[in-house]
This record gives structure tokens, C-alpha cells and sequence, in this order.
């Protein structure tokens, strides 16, 4: 079968290439020209088993027309498909008018059906010509090939597809650049039913464009493009496209489908892309199309093709968690230590930091009887208790919708918790003038004694608390082994991953704690002053919990207090001795600091301060501390029929954000991302929606429950007809400057 060859020339042209070109020929000195066997020299291979790859070696001094090339074969039972050509240079050529030429190595690439050992012949055609002003005539040559043996491939049920060679940038004149295929390697995967990841390896020194990335779903009875979501990728001054953003190293994009068939079987991905080389070449637009393997899909909403969108709206899966989440069912091992690796990565998040001063409380409140074997031991109970609690109660709210973590928010149960931790410093200040009577001192002592801190009962008690109501932030992995648990019912395997997440977020906390029992001093007045470090950490931590249930002028008195008393005991006031240096010195500064900092939270409180970060923010403005930035207005609701009200009502996309006074990544949204200028434009097309879920109540929990989400921080974007984006949706804090990208992806054209 042979494959269409481009005919746009003029009838006039080809007759004055093919007739009077030898003419001129022979008007040139023969020895001049190279023999076209030479000058365009052509040889062809097998790039796989479905793909022929054709060169030419172009001569210096000559060059082919693209528009001349052909391909063909009449060997019984090969097809030959639509090849794949880069794209030449733009040429007023002398003969044929504006064409585009090649020159130095051109690589064509062919789809190919043929039979495993078949001996072909493909027919070339082609034409080119010399610098020297010689046109010649059309040359055409039979290749012979034998057909490889089948690759494993689609057959074998791998899941991969790969993006083979593709033109290289050798026609631009520089021998020293990669082949377009090696410089950026494209594969997909299938990773679910309903779900491909789609990635490039970029090699060193190379780059990939954002807005370049084109992904389509061919026509298919099994599946049909849902939604693609781009990295946000790093900003670049490209001297081809201005400011523009750019992919490095490895860029994975996940593809959401909506399966319009529920058996197995393939589907074609297109792709377009493009690149270039940090040294200044610029690879033209690649496109290519590679077939995925599908599995049967189980469990998954097979929709018709008409109702194609219907069934996006219904999804409630984050790309994020939806990978992971279907990772769980394909690559075990791996993705329990992944999920191992992101609890590493949590362990510094604002949600898991402060279970570093309440290990280390425990340890430090041994005093000098601590071993570092005892610091291990206890260490390890501690976060052995933290990592099942963290797991059963991850388990329960994926089986039943319940969040405990939640739950344990109400205001009592923070401000016990709180109490608690002022019971454990006061402990540690038996060498403070408390100024209060021996009998009430020493029943303060006894009240904290009973909570065992330093045995393994009571610190693994304090584990259990800490996961409960320390960190109750949903982070995307956590999301992701909850979604899996809840559309499975696999409890064992979604509980393996919750456990693998926090043994990971505990690896720190072991290591700190095991390192307190050997780093801290064994004996003398140091031991004291470590422990009055650790239960002022303690009195930190008490009001880090109590932002979460106090205006925030209580919280910047109780910051400011804590700094003074501080810087008291640091000797702020105390004259230094004559001829004294060095500590004492640097405690005194410290202590000095220590009261600055406090007199301002003092200060700022009384002036009706809001951020204790900011104390003085807005007190000598003229506005007063009206004069903060501007917020992004959000309108609030309560219920899932006040947000469908609102999306009936609006005429633009919408984005809701689920949030709670003890969410600690809902305020750090609330307060670097959200009010930043970026954001603010981005959100200016949309309406922005706020959904306060601090009480946690029945009503909150039935708006929850509508879009599949146990707990905030989430961040849910609809289109101007209130359909749900599944797309978009962040769970987690975000910087501003992604975060404005996000919203502008969401509410640009659809």
C-alpha cells in the first residue's frame, strides 16, 4: 500500500525540473557534481518494531526538497503509515518558489505493519539540488529490510508506550547537539483505568517549553480526554518565546480520561512538544503518537461518549492523589516507600514541627538520670504510638468518612491539651521564683508527674495525643491512602501506607530524640538551664495551640509575656560585673532582644494587631491597622445548598476553599498566598468561596462528604456552568506565584 506523497507543485515546475533540468546539467561542469547516489545518500532501518526510520546524508553544497519525498512498498502484507518529517528550512527556491529544504542529516520516521521476519522492499522517492544553480531530476531506489521480531510490547500487557527517535537537530548545522529523541525522552503510562502519566527525561543542559505541550486523545470506543494538568514549570527570558516558563530534568503530566468502554485494550495519545538547547538551538515542533495499553476497567465509571463531561464533573479525585492512590493497587513495595519518603518530607511542615519540642520535652524532663539508650527507647515509643494512631485513625476516616483528627480540634479538647503542656514546662522550673506557695507548687508537680512524661506509658500517650491533635492538616498523600481505602475497602494495604507515612514524618523526631539523651549534660547548674529552655519551648507550643481558638490580640499578649519573663531570666536588666565577657554578655543581648520583641507584641496587641509575625504592621500607618493589604474577598457559605445556590446564580468559574481556624496550612494560605497581587489578578475572573469547617459540624460534614474530602486545607475550582474542575484541585499550602498560575489555568479558556 502505498502512502500519499505531497503534489502541490504546479504541473509547469515538475515538467521544467524533470525535462530541462539534465539540460542544465550538462551546461555545468560535471566533475563539479557529486553523483545523487552521493549527494543524497539514503539508508533505512527498523526504529522499532512498528517504526522504520529513513536517513539521508545531504552532501555540503546541496540540499532536498521536503515536498519531493515519498515512501512506498508493494511487499504483500506491509502498510505503510503517515511519516513523520521534521521541519525544513524556508527556501525562494529558483525552480519550485517557497519550499522547504534540507540539509546535512535528515530522518524521516515511518509507522510500519509487517509481519516478524518479513523481507521488504520500500521505495524511496526524492529530489534535490546543488548550490551551484543544478536541479536534479526526480531519483527513486528500492531499499531492501527485513522486519525484526515483535517487541514484547502492547502484547505482553506492558503498560508503556515510547516516543522513538524523532528528527534530530543535526539539520540545523550543529553536530555537537543531542537527537531530539535522546534530548527529550517521552513516554506514557497507564497507571489506572481511567488515568495515563505522561513523561519527558530531559537530558543535561536542555530545556522543555510549557506552552508548548499538546496532548490529545485520538477517537477511541474505550476512552476519552477528561484533563490535563501542566507542572507550573520555572520562569525563563527565552530569547525565542520572551518570558515564558520551561520544564528541566523530568516533567510528569498526569492525563484524566473518561472511559466510554470498559474493556481492555489501547488507545493513541498525540503529543506535541518543543525544546531547545541551553547553547541556543531550538528544535522544531515535535509531534507523535504512541499507543497506551488500558486496563479492564473495574470499579471505574464507564460513561458514553455523550455524557463524557457529566462523568468529569463527578469525579472528586486531585491528580496527585489519584496517582498515588492508584499506585497502591499496581507497584506495592514501591509506593509504600514513597509514601515513606513524602512522610519525610512532612515531618518539617508546619502540621508535624511542633512534636519536636514535645519529644524533646520528655527527654529533657529526665533530667541527668538519661541515657542515650533511654532517649531511643523512649523516642521510639513515641513514634511507634504516633504512627498507629496516625494509621487507625486514618483507616476509620477512610472506611467511614469520619475524621478524628477533626473531631479532636473542638476548643476543650486543644485547651487540655495546652494545660497540659504549661503542667510539663512548669516541672521543668524548679529553679524559677514562681512566687507562688510551696502546697500549690508542689501540687502543680505531683498533677504533672502523673502524666508519666518520661515513661513509656506516658510518652506513649503523649504519641497518641500529639497525632490527634498536633497535626491534623490533610496532606496529598494522606488524601491519596484514604481515597484508595474508601473506593476499595483494602484497609490492610491503604493502612500500610498510612503507617509507612508516618514512620516516615518519625524518622526526625528519632533521630532528635535519640540525639538529646547524648548531647544534653549529665550534671551541674547546665542541666537546669537546658530544661528552662525546653519548658519555655513547652509554653510556645501551649500558645501555638491556643491560635487556634483565641482572637489573635490574646495570642500577641501571651507572646509578648512569654518573650519579657524571658528576657528577664536572660538578665535583659542586670548590670554585668566589671571585666565580664563573653556568655554572659551574649545572654544579656539575647535577653535584650527577648524584651524588644515582646514590648512589641505588647504594643501591637494594644493597637489591635492581628498577626503576631507582624506585631506592629499598620500602628504608625495613618490608616492603623486598617491599612493592611487588601484580601481577596471571599463570600461565605455554609452548606452544600448555599454552594449550589451560589454556582447556579453565577456566571463565572467559582473557586471554594474548605477552611478551619485549627488548619495551620488554611492560614498559611490565608496569609502569604491569598493577599498577594498575583493571586488577587488571578482570582479577579472568578468568584472566590469560602467554606468555614472549624465547627466540624453535620452541616460541614454533608458538604464534605459531597466532594469526597476528609478534612481541609482544599481548594475546588468550577467552571462558568458550576461544574466541578477535578483537575485543579489543591490540597496542601501553595506558594503565591504557583498558586496565581494554578488559578489562571483553571479559570482560563476551557
Amino acid at each position: 500500500m502505498k502512502t500519499k506523497t505531497p503534489t502541490n507543485l504546479p504541473l509547469i515546475a515538475l515538467l521544467f525540473s524533470t525535462l530541462l533540468a539534465p539540460l542544465l546539467a550538462h551546461a555545468v561542469d560535471e566533475d563539479e557534481l557529486l553523483p545523487v547516489e552521493e549527494a543524497f545518500a539514503a539508508s533505512a532501518s527498523f526504529a522499532g518494531p512498528d517504526e522504520l526510520l529513513v536517513r539521508w546524508e545531504v552532501a555540503e553544497g546541496y540540499y532536498l526538497y521536503k515536498s519531493r519525498l515519498g515512501f512506498s512498498s508493494e511487499t504483500p502484507g506491509v502498510t505503510l503509515g503517515e511519516p513523520v518529517l521534521p521541519k525544513g528550512k524556508e527556501k525562494d527556491d529558483e525552480f519550485f518558489g517557497l519550499q522547504e529544504t534540507y540539509r546535512g542529516t535528515v530522518e524521516a520516521f515511518i509507522p510500519i505493519t509487517a509481519p516478524a521476519g518479513t523481507q521488504l522492499e520500500l521505495q524511496l522517492r526524492s529530489q534535490g539540488c546543488a548550490d551551484l544553480g543544478v536541479c536534479y531530476p526526480p531519483h527513486r531506489q528500492t531499499l531492501t529490510l527485513t522486519a525484526p521480531p515483535a517487541a514484547p510490547g502492547l502484547a505482553g500487557g506492558s503498560l508503556f508506550g515510547n516516543a522513538s527517535s524523532t528528527p534530530t537537530a543535526s539539520f540545523l548545522g550543529q553536530d555537537d547537539a543531542l537527537p531530539v529523541d535522546q534530548a527529550f525522552r517521552f513516554e506514557t503510562i497507564a497507571i489506572s483505568a481511567d488515568e495515563l502519566l505522561a513523561r519527558w527525561t530531559i537530558a543535561d543542559g536542555y530545556y522543555l517549553y510549557r506552552d508548548q505541550i499538546n496532548l490529545e486523545v485520538q477517537t477511541s470506543e474505550l476512552a476519552t480526554l477528561r484533563g490535563v494538568e501542566l507542572p507550573p514549570g520555572q520562569p525563563k527570558r527565552d530569547e525565542h518565546f520572551g518570558d515564558t516558563f520551561v520544564y528541566y530534568g523530568q516533567v510528569e503530566v498526569p492525563i484524566q480520561l473518561t472511559r466510554t468502554g470498559a474493556d481492555a485494550g489501547v488507545v493513541n495519545i498525540d503529543a506535541g512538544y518543543q525544546g531547545c538547547k541551553e547553547a541556543g538551538i531550538c528544535y522544531p515542533p515535535v509531534n507523535r503518537t504512541l499507543a497506551v495499553a488500558l486496563p479492564k476497567a473495574v470499579g471505574v465509571s464507564v460513561a458514553s461518549a455523550a455524557a463524557g463531561a457529566a462523568a468529569a464533573s463527578d469525579s472528586a479525585l486531585l491528580p496527585e492523589q489519584d496517582r498515588l492512590a492508584a499506585a497502591l493497587s499496581t507497584d506495592k513495595l514501591l509506593t509504600l516507600a514513597t509514601f515513606f519518603g513524602f512522610g519525610l518530607l512532612l515531618a518539617f511542615t508546619p502540621c508535624v514541627f511542633p512534636m519536636i519540642p514535645i519529644l524533646s520535652g520528655i527527654i529533657a524532663g529526665q533530667g541527668d538520670s538519661i541515657t542515650t539508650q533511654r532517649a531511643f527507647t523512649l523516642s521510639l515509643i513515641y513514634v511507634l504510638a504516633m504512627a498507629l494512631t496516625y494509621t487507625v485513625a486514618g483507616v476509620i476516616a477512610g472506611l467511614f468518612g469520619e475524621n478524628l483528627q477533626a473531631w479532636f480540634q473542638k476548643t476543650w479538647v486543644l485547651v487540655s491539651f495546652a494545660g497540659l503542656f504549661v503542667l510539663l514546662s512548669l516541672s521543668m522550673f524548679g529553679f524559677y521564683e514562681l512566687q507562688l506557695p510551696n502546697a500549690l507548687q508542689s501540687r502543680l508537680n505531683q498533677m504533672s508527674n502523673r502524666q508519666e512524661g518520661g515513661t513509656a506509658l506516658g510518652t506513649g500517650v503523649m504519641g497518641v495525643l500529639s497525632a490527634l491533635i498536633v497535626g491534623p492538616c490533610v496532606a496529598p498523600p494522606l488524601a491519596a491512602a484514604l481515597i484508595y481505602i474508601g473506593q476499595t475497602g483494602d484497609a490492610l494495604l491503604g493502612g500500610l501506607a498510612l503507617f509507612a507515612l508516618a514512620l516516615g514524618m518519625g524518622v526526625p523526631l528519632l533521630v532528635i530524640g535519640t540525639s538529646a539523651g547524648k548531647l544534653l549534660p549529665h550534671a551541674g547548674p547546665w542541666m537546669n538551664a537546658v530544661k528552662a529552655v525546653f519548658g519555655v519551648a513547652l509554653l510556645a507550643l501551649a500558645i501555638w495551640m491556643l491560635e487556634r481558638v483565641l482572637a489573635p490580640g490574646w495570642i500577641m499578649l501571651a507572646w509578648g509575656a512569654l518573650a519579657v519573663s524571658s528576657g528577664v531570666y536572660l538578665g535583659a536588666f542586670e548590670r554585668l560585673r566589671d571585666g565580664q565577657t563573653g556568655w554572659p554578655r551574649l545572654w544579656k543581648s539575647l535577653g535584650v532582644l527577648l524584651v524588644m520583641f515582646g514590648g512589641m507584641q505588647l504594643i501591637g496587641a494594644a493597637a489591635g494587631g492581628q498577626d503576631w509575625m507582624q506585631p506592629l504592621k499598620g500602628v504608625f500607618a495613618s490608616g492603623g491597622p486598617a491599612a493592611d493589604t487588601q484580601q481577596v474577598k471571599f463570600a461565605k457559605i455554609k452548606s452544600l445548598a448555599d454552594l449550589q445556590q451560589t454556582l447556579a446564580a453565577s456566571e463565572k468559574p467559582v473557586m471554594l476553599d474548605f477552611y478551619a481556624d485549627w488548619c495551620v496550612d488554611c492560614k498559611r494560605m490565608d496569609k502569604y498566598s491569598f493577599p498577594t497581587p498575583e493571586v488577587q489578578r488571578a482570582l479577579a475572573a472568578g468568584q472566590a468561596l469560602k467554606a468555614d469547617v472549624t465547627a466540624n459540624d453535620d452541616v460541614d460534614q454533608e458538604l464534605m462528604r459531597a466532594f469526597n474530602i476528609i478534612g481541609p486545607p482544599a481548594i475546588l475550582f468550577f467552571d462558568a456552568d458550576g461544574q466541578e474542575l477535578p483537575q485543579y484541585r489543591v490540597v496542601g499550602y501553595q506558594r503565591p506565584a504557583a498558586f496565581a498560575r494554578h488559578v489562571e489555568a483553571a479559570f482560563g479558556p476551557r
